[in-house]
């Protein structure tokens, strides 16, 4: 197949990689990076250029297209391409507000049934600090809009919940994605992310769970960041917890979509919380993961292209996902200052002996080439990661990768899948 990949991050790394795995296949990424480089044809095209998307999807007749990101499906891209006869794996821009606006996604999930925490949504700053009455601390204060992983605040105290609301809606801190914002009840407990694969009503597999870490320190210190390692299987989803998801949560949330005339095909992502008030849907994402893509990909048996085709088609047969029993984990290597500013263009060194240990995949997520030379273009620079015997194997063997590869200022966590070794 000739197969288009809409990204150029760490996620579509290892979409392309594991795509390449089948074989056979003509692989491009728009826009790619230096990894992606190594096993696909980069097309210099931006993933929220929709226009010149189309227009290249238009010439190129590619047999699919594979969307990463999230901007460009809430802008329609999947609409765009698939009005040309090109299957899409990746949801309908209606679709894709599951994840564009939290407040679509907690009528859905509300009208549906599924649990989920009590939220308010607001568009005056005033409102929304005075409607603080009605929440216990910690609060959670949501962008209602895409904010690129960064837009929910958990505020400890008042002064913190009042500052946020500010920053959102009177600053826009996030510009338009904090035009509205919900206040929620804060859950406690463990959270997990589960990955369905959506072919329609009916069509319904779930991926292995996996648990990402999205502080920037060890010991789940420091600012939220994009995530900075994940590790799959997560022992807390059991197999009580995964068949509560497909009963209590999918199907019914794929069914209420269908009642609104929204057929979703793609992935529907799962960010739950389970703790002392069960389970719960903290939120949906429209798209893979990022990082958990690069500990879950690596799991998936079979024919990864032709199962994302027949998601794409609306004929997913769920039998057809091939589970691996390997656990895998990724931990990511970051530039120096993120998640706040950072320098671009630092040398990268050994990739490649990183890339030759056993069980070991390097993903590039923030990565470009300079003369011949792989260096640093994003904040989240590489996603180091290996399959294992078991989970702590396949950690020790992420680490050896680490510590092959070295750029100026480079930072991770020590501590990935340390609530399952704690187990």
């Amino acid at each position: 197949m000739k197969i288009l990949v809409i990204g150029g991050g760490g996620r579509e790394h290892a979409i392309a990689w594991r795509l390449s795995k089948d074989g056979g296949h003509e692989i491009y990424c728009a826009p790619g990076n230096a990894g992606t480089a190594d096993i696909a044809t980069n097309v210099p095209i931006g993933a929220e250029d929709i226009d010149d998307l189309v227009a290249w999807s238009q010439l190129a007749r590619p047999d699919l297209v594979v969307v990463g990101p999230e901007a460009p499906l809430c802008l329609g891209v999947a609409d765009r391409i698939s009005a040309l006869g090109i299957p899409v794996f990746g949801p309908s821009k209606e679709a894709a507000r599951m994840e564009g606006s939290k407040s679509f996604s907690k009528e859905v999930m509300e009208a549906a049934g599924v649990p989920t925490a009590h939220a308010e949504r607001h568009v005056k700053a005033d409102e929304a600090i005075a409607a603080l009455d009605r929440f216990t601390l910690p609060v959670v204060i949501k962008a209602d809009g895409l904010a690129a992983g960064k837009g929910v605040i958990i505020a400890k105290t008042r002064a913190e919940a009042e500052d946020a609301i500010r920053s959102i809606l009177d600053e826009r801190q996030f510009g338009e994605a904090g035009a509205s914002l919900l206040v929620e009840t804060f859950l406690e407990g463990e959270e997990a992310s589960i990955l369905a694969l959506v072919s329609g009503e009916g069509r319904i597999a779930l991926l292995p769970p996996a648990q990402d870490h999205k502080r920037v320190f060890d010991n789940d210190e420091g600012p939220n960041t994009g995530g900075m390692g994940a590790y799959s299987p997560a022992p807390v989803v059991t197999d009580e917890v995964l068949d509560f998801a497909m009963e209590r949560i999918f199907k019914p949330v794929v069914a209420e979509l269908a009642k609104r005339g929204i057929e979703y095909r793609g992935v529907l992502y799962g960010g739950l919380m389970i703790g002392p008030a069960g389970i719960n849907v903290l939120e949906f994402n429209c798209r893979f993961g990022d990082p958990e893509t690069e500990a879950i990909l690596p799991r998936i048996g079979g024919d990864f292209a032709s199962l994302l085709l027949s998601c794409a088609k609306g004929e997913l047969d769920p039998a057809s996902l091939v589970i691996l029993p390997q656990p895998c984990a990724t931990v990511v290597m970051a530039a120096p200052g993120y998640p706040g500013k950072y320098p671009k263009g630092l040398p990268i060194s050994g990739l490649d002996a990183a890339g030759a240990m056993a069980d070991v995949t390097v993903f590039h997520a923030g990565t470009a080439d300079k003369d011949g030379q792989t260096v640093t273009s994003g904040g989240r620079v590489l996603c180091v990661t290996a399959l294992g015997s078991d989970l702590r194997d396949a950690v020790d063997k992420a680490y050896s990768g680490i510590r092959a590869i070295s750029f100026e200022g480079a930072h991770y966590r020590k501590d990935i899948a340390r609530r399952a070794f704690n187990r």
